[in-house]
C-alpha cells in the first residue's frame, strides 16, 4: 500500500493542507479546529501509516524535537544507565535522544558536535572532554541550550550538573581509616578531568586530616584506554610490592580490572584488604564478599539535566546558568 503524503491526506479528508499540518504538529486546539475534523484526519493518518518527515518538519518549524547526548563511553555502566534515564525522561516530554561516545578523543568530540549540528538538534547534553571549549562556545553563541554533566569545563559559562566527587572520595578514605586501615592505595586514571582530580584530592586530604602521611607510591595512575591486560599487570605489581590494606578504585571499570588482578594474586578481600569502587556496578553486589561502592545519584542527575534543558528550550530568553552539585552516597557492603 502506498504511503499517503500530507497532500493526499488533505484531499481525502476534504480539508486544506494547512489544517492537516496543524493537526500533525499538535496545534489543532490553538487553531480552533473542530473535534470532528481532528478525528477524521487522525483516522486517515492512522490507516495510511503516514509518518511525518522529521527533517522537513524541523526545517518548517525550526525544531527537530531531538536532543544530542555526547558521553565518554556508552559501554561504561555509569554512562549507559544515565543515558537510558535521560532518554526515558526526554521521551515522556516529547523529545528523542541521539547519542554517541567521544572515548575522550577531542577530534571525535568535535566531529560529533558538527554531526549533531547538521542534524539540527534542539539542544546538547555533554559530558565534555578538554579541548572542545571553543566548539561549545559556538553552540552557546548560536543560542543552543548546552547542559554539561558529570564533568565541568571551568572556562565555559553554561549549566552544569554533577556529583560531589571530592566529598565522596574523602568519605571513602575516612571509612577505611575508621576501620583501622593505614596503608591505603588509590588506583585512578591519567585523564585530566575535574571529577578525576577531585577524587584524588579527596583521597589526599582525608589522609592528611587523619595524620596519615601521603605516599605517592600508593597512587597508581592508569593510562586511559590502555589494554586491560597491561592494567592488570600494573595493579598486580602495586598489590604485591606494597603492604596495602585498603584500596579505592576511582572508576568502576578500574575496580573490575582490580578484582581480576587480586584474583590472579590469590589475594582475598576481607579483613586483610578492604576495597571501595567509585560508581556502583552489579558485579560489586554479586561478588563474594560484596564490594562497597560510591553510588552517584543517577536518577537525580538525569532528572535535573532534563529539567534544565527543557526549561531552556521552552524559554524565549536565556536563563541564568545553574551549577547543581548532588551528593554521592557511599554504600558499605
Amino acid at each position: 500500500m502506498k504511503t499517503l503524503s500530507i497532500k493526499d491526506i488533505a484531499v481525502k479528508a476534504g480539508v486544506s493542507i494547512t489544517t492537516v499540518s496543524f493537526i500533525i504538529n499538535g496545534k489543532a486546539k490553538e487553531k480552533s479546529i473542530s473535534e470532528a475534523v481532528i478525528k477524521k484526519v487522525e483516522k486517515i493518518i492512522k490507516e495510511s501509516g503516514y509518518k511525518p518527515n522529521q527533517i522537513a518538519r524541523s526545517l518548517r518549524t525550526g525544531n527537530s524535537n531531538i536532543i544530542g547526548l555526547i558521553i565518554e563511553d556508552i559501554s561504561n555502566s555509569f554512562f549507559s544507565r544515565i543515558a537510558r534515564l535521560i532518554e526515558d525522561k526526554a521521551y515522556k516530554k516529547g523529545y528523542k535522544i541521539i547519542y554517541s561516545s567521544t572515548e575522550n578523543n577531542v577530534e571525535k568530540a568535535k566531529e560529533l558536535i558538527n554531526m549533531f549540528k547538521s542534524r539540527k538538534v534542539d539542544g546538547y547534553i555533554i559530558s565534555p572532554t578538554k579541548g572542545i571549549e571553543e566548539d561549545i562556545q559556538v553552540l552557546l553563541s548560536d543560542n543552543k541550550p548546552v547542559i554539561l554533566f558529570d564533568r565541568n569545563l571551568s572556562d565555559i559559562d553554561t549549566h552544569y550538573v554533577g556529583a560531589d566527587h571530592f566529598k565522596a572520595s574523602y568519605q571513602s578514605i575516612e571509612s577505611f581509616i575508621k576501620n583501622g586501615k593505614g596503608k591505603i592505595a588509590l588506583v585512578t586514571t591519567d585523564i585530566d578531568v575535574e571529577q578525576i582530580i577531585e577524587r584524588f584530592e579527596g583521597y589526599k586530604k582525608a589522609l592528611i586530616d587523619h595524620d596519615i602521611p601521603y605516599n605517592d607510591e600508593l597512587v597508581l595512575k592508569i593510562h586511559f584506554n590502555q589494554d586491560e591486560a597491561e592494567t592488570i599487570e600494573q595493579m598486580k605489581s602495586l598489590f604485591s610490592s606494597k603492604d596495602i590494606d585498603a584500596v579505592l578504585f576511582a572508576t568502576n571499570y578500574l575496580a573490575i580490572s582490580g578484582l581480576k588482578a587480586l584474583k590472579q594474586l590469590n589475594k582475598k578481600i576481607g579483613d586483610e584488604l578492604s576495597v571501595i569502587a567509585y560508581d556502583d556496578h552489579e558485579v560489586f553486589e554479586l561478588h563474594t564478599p560484596s564490594i562497597s561502592a560510591v553510588q552517584q545519584p543517577l536518577e537525580e542527575i538525569a532528572e535535573t539535566v532534563i529539567q534544565l534543558i527543557l526549561n531552556q528550550l521552552s524559554s524565549k530568553n536565556k536563563l541564568e546558568n545553574q551549577k547543581v552539585i548532588i551528593p554521592a552516597k557511599l554504600i558499605e557492603r
